[in-house]
């Protein structure tokens, strides 16, 4: 199993959004500021800024941020109904449809600005 760690503005928009959305289920939701997710073989673990261990400012001042151009994979039997139907439901994306050589992806944006990549093989 694999665990991802992003870091959220808003963990219980992020729950939302990867339950409904994704397919997620929640395991855990010990406090407020974070939360255990899980999809499959994949545990996502969403943690607001400051908030337990993977939210605290490093020693150097830096502090956990959302967005970037990190993201994990989902793959989709249909891409463009995929696509569809999350932008129906008011879905974000970053990008339209790219073909690249081994299938097509979608890149989409959970509430934080973090990216799911839905793919679908070519």
């Amino acid at each position: 199993m694999a665990s991802v760690r992003y870091i959220v503005d808003d963990v219980d928009a992020a729950v939302a959004f990867y339950t409904t959305h994704l397919g997620f289920e929640v395991r855990m939701r010990p406090a407020p500021g974070f939360a255990m997710l899980a999809r499959e073989t994949l545990t996502l673990l969403l943690n607001a800024p400051g908030a337990g261990g993977g939210g605290q400012t490093l020693p150097d001042g830096s502090v956990p941020a959302p967005g970037g151009w990190n993201r994990f994979q989902i793959e989709v039997d249909d891409l463009d109904a995929a696509v569809a139907r999350l932008r129906e439901a008011g879905a974000a994306f970053r990008s339209d449809v790219l073909v690249g050589r081994g299938g097509r992806q979608a890149l989409l944006q959970d509430p934080a600005g973090n990216l799911v990549e839905l793919f679908q093989a070519g």
